[in-house]
């Protein structure tokens, strides 16, 4: 039984409004669905390279040795796991870290844990190793795994990077074959269009839901690292 929440004082008004926004948030769920079944019924996807991270300990600093290489086909712990991939926009002509990337990463180190249970998932950036591990500790990021891939052409050639160097926030998913292949499945970017400059993974932060469900909604409120 669905019983729609109401308090005294509600006018007629307020509660006609409030059943439209109910069946059009309804609409939206099922809207979803059809996109996430649409995204799963996706063809097989291309092989792609056996891209090249480097990797190092948390405690990793500028000077330090400790880096270790790691293949694109050895960030899965299993053949029938998807491998979940952030693109970091850090590195390069992106000198600081990208805010808003960090935002959503925040939200990662708190439920990675749960995606391990499902897929394997890591972080990627252009930054050395060093400057992201330090980024890292300065977040409180400990549930991440985090790789440099600013010596390979990973970024550029999934759309996270520029000919000149300049960074994008990108999400891709990639599948591996019983025989080792790797293959691109799915590969998400903020700028679905020519008017659609940020709105694209929005999905991935639960901060802009929150928001959204406020009066105010999301103004112009931009996050930033000083807190």
């Amino acid at each position: 039984m669905v019983r729609q929440t109401r308090l005294a004082g509600e006018s007629a008004d307020y509660l006609d409004a409030r059943e439209e926004l109910r069946l059009a948030e309804i609409d939206l769920m099922r809207h979803r669905e059809k996109v996430a079944a649409l995204r799963r019924a996706l063809p097989q996807g291309p092989p792609v390279d056996d891209y090249v991270f480097l990797e190092g300990p948390a405690d990793l600093d500028a000077g330090d040795t400790p880096v270790r290489e790691v293949a694109l086909r050895d960030l899965f712990t299993a053949t029938d796991r998807p491998l979940i991939v952030y693109h970091l926009m850090y590195g390069k002509r992106q000198t600081d870290p990208c805010p808003m990337c960090t935002l959503w990463i925040d939200g990662f180190n708190g439920i990675a844990h749960h995606i391990a249970r499902n897929a394997d998932f890591v972080i990627a950036a252009a930054a050395d190793p060093p400057a992201l591990r330090q980024h890292a500790r300065n977040r409180g990021w400990h549930r991440l795994r985090l790789l440099s891939c600013g010596d390979s052409t990973f970024k550029y050639d999934l759309g996270s990077e520029d000919e000149d160097g300049w960074q994008d926030s990108t999400l891709s998913v990639f599948t591996r074959d019983g025989d080792g292949t790797v293959r691109h499945f799915y590969s998400a970017h903020p700028r679905m269009a020519d008017d659609i400059d940020e709105r694209g993974i929005d999905l991935l932060a639960p901060v802009w839901h929150l928001l959204d469900l406020t009066p105010r909604g999301r103004g112009d409120w931009y996050p930033s690292l000083d807190y």
